[in-house]
């Protein structure tokens, strides 16, 4: 018998306490085949991205979550989700295979989830970078850029505030994400001075690949502007 290339993983909803099903794809059949310099990759086939799967959604109230969430609901946020998620639930199932345009709608339902649960920036910076990421994917430049300006401003804020604090961001990728993204939208004075930033670590992190990816998107903005000049 042909093994699936997805599996059920089981969820227990946050907000209802209801158990169940979201589509996650087996590690076996995960093939990138290229990765871009803000950590996008590329799948083939190009509907086996794990990006499809990453937001789970309820079926029975419409809470969407990510494994990023925090269990933490702050005062009122929870009757606000009942008045404003659940009680307009149409019901829609979206634990099966996803087309693309079901995966867009899960990071919709998933946004809007946890603004309203006011989850950290980290949290929301991962949906937009994501869905950004979606987008270019598929070749869709106007949205793509909608999002990463989003990304931006949360993973600023994050930065700001440090509320990236014991997740898997490190200080060090959180500051080249935020000059990779200044960078990608045409902000090269912030993305010099972010980049910066990270090479100055140099000698206190353990990630020294991502100092070395900052150094060379460093000296690709110097070799674009020598050459526009």
């Amino acid at each position: 018998m042909k093994m699936s290339q997805l599996y059920d993983r089981n969820v227990v909803c946050m907000a209802c306490h209801q158990q169940y099903t979201t589509k996650k794809i087996r590690s076996r059949f995960l093939r990138a085949v290229k990765h871009d310099t803000d950590f996008c990759s590329y799948y083939q086939p190009e509907d086996l991205n794990p990006l499809f799967y990453y937001v789970s959604v309820c079926p029975c109230c419409g809470f969407a979550i990510t494994e990023e969430f925090s269990s933490y609901f702050p005062p009122g946020t929870r009757e606000a989700i009942q008045q404003n998620i659940r009680t307009y639930w149409n019901g829609k199932n979206y634990s099966g295979e996803r087309t693309l345009e079901q995966a867009l709608q899960t990071y919709q339902i998933g946004i809007y989830c946890a603004s309203m649960k006011k989850e950290r920036h980290i949290v929301l910076a991962g949906l937009y970078m994501r869905l950004a990421w979606l987008y270019r994917t598929y070749e869709m430049p106007e949205q793509e850029e909608q999002f990463m300006r989003l990304a931006l401003k949360e993973y600023t804020a994050s930065y700001s505030i440090e509320d990236f604090a014991g997740t898997h961001m490190s200080e060090v990728r959180l500051l080249y994400l935020i000059g990779e993204l200044h960078r990608r939208l045409n902000e090269t004075k912030e993305a010099i001075r972010y980049f910066s930033r990270v090479i100055a670590k140099k000698k206190e992190t353990i990630e020294k690949r991502i100092v070395d990816m900052a150094h060379e998107r460093w000296q690709d903005i110097r070799y674009n502007q020598r050459s526009s000049s």
